[in-house]
């Protein structure tokens, strides 16, 4: 899980399914990087077991000076105990600071947290695996009742890991926009005005008109197929379909459609758009199991579906206008939560505050980070690791 300050926890929680061993403490560290997906820096890591697997690893933000340390490890430890079928824990602290020497020997940073964190495992029935601090000079354990500094060196930390990929990076590492040259941003500028003006005043059979906004409009014609076709070249799609995408996101029963089918299929996309469409026209209410979704409850999305969608709104929102830019940011946060990444998720919310702080979908998925609340699914144990 991600993130947490005196006042909100942000979480992030990874499974996986790759094989990995290690045999003691140094080749453990090396591995969570892997099991995190990243290189965590100034944080606390707990990483779930069932017997002698784990499947996964959840990070938190180390607490700042003025937290409330036992609300801290509550909401911390809280968070641990929904992941299902957990009967094991190690922690791993990961700080800019260093150990402090006294007359009794080496105090480790954020002791007296991790005292706390052990004493609610134990109370609750878990089995200590590990619990240890890596920082800049060296890593040590907190169970050992005269801890001694070990050299990084030891860690055999991977760059790559099959299935992983590149886990060097820290939990930030990966949010940054693609980079795009302002003449296509002015490219897709000139075709979403122009498509606006297009389905406002129906002129998309007038041969006098751009041809980019009239294809794009076509596109309109059927919005599920649109959202479907966009995962299979994310990162490359021309001016027309990013200007149709980008209209859609515009407006949010649309938007929801996109996200709903994005993190299911395209039969329920249809279907979400469907009931957007009767409560639109009618009134009709929209069925629960649609918003249940996106409020992170239900069957778990495919994640390599959610990581594509990703790609595709990252590039969308890269490639708008500042003014359309807040929606595909704010799915880029949705679909990042969705996948457990509440670090990622809170960024792509900063940078919709700084064009558009009234926007109420990213406040809805912000009050959700701020409450420390995780899709349900994020909580599932999959295949042991």
């Amino acid at each position: 899980m991600e993130g947490a300050s005196a006042g909100a926890l942000i979480a992030h929680t990874r499974c996986m399914n790759t094989i990995l061993r290690a045999a003691d403490s140094a080749e453990f560290l090396g591995l969570v990087p892997a099991l995190a997906g990243f290189a965590p820096r100034q944080s606390l890591v707990l990483v779930p077991f069932r017997r002698s697997r784990a499947s996964g690893a959840m990070r938190v933000d180390l607490p700042d000076g003025g937290a409330d340390l036992g609300r801290y490890v509550s909401t911390a430890f809280g968070l641990f105990s929904r992941v299902s079928g957990a009967d094991a824990i190690a922690l791993v602290v990961y700080t800019d600071d260093g150990a402090q020497a006294t007359p009794d020997g080496l105090v480790l940073p954020q002791t007296a947290m991790l005292d706390e964190l052990l004493s609610a495992a134990t109370a609750d029935g878990l089995r200590i695996v590990d619990a240890l601090c890596v920082m800049p000079g060296g890593w040590s354990s907190y169970l050992d009742d005269d801890p001694v500094v070990a050299p990084l060196a030891g860690i055999p930390v991977p760059e790559e890991v099959a299935g992983v990929g590149d886990v060097s990076g820290d939990q930030h590492a990966g949010t940054e926009l693609p980079r795009i040259d302002l003449a296509e941003k002015e490219r897709v500028a000139l075709v979403l005005r122009d498509l606006t003006d297009a389905v406002t005043h129906d002129w998309r059979h007038d041969e006098r008109r751009n041809p980019q906004a009239i294809a794009a409009s076509i596109l309109l014609d059927d919005l599920t197929l649109l959202f479907e076709e966009a995962l299979d070249a994310p990162e490359n799609m021309p001016p027309f379909v990013t200007a149709a995408l980008l209209w859609c996101f515009e407006r949010p029963r649309f938007r929801d459609v996109a996200m709903l089918q994005w993190a299911t299929d395209l039969a329920t996309g249809a279907r979400s758009l469907a009931a957007q469409l009767a409560y639109a026209d009618n009134g009709t209410p929209i069925p629960d199991e649609i918003g249940l979704v996106l409020m992170g409850i239900g069957r778990a999305p495919d994640p390599d579906r959610l990581r594509i969608a990703l790609t595709v709104v990252r590039n969308l929102a890269a490639r708008a206008p500042s003014a359309s830019r807040p929606a595909a940011l704010t799915i880029a946060a949705w679909l990042s939560w969705a996948l457990g990444r509440s670090t990622h998720a809170a960024h792509y919310l900063q940078a919709v505050a700084e064009i558009d702080p009234d926007y109420s979908m990213a406040a809805l998925i912000g009050s959700m980070i701020d409450a420390a609340v995780l899709p349900e699914w994020t909580f599932r144990q999959g295949a042991a690791s």
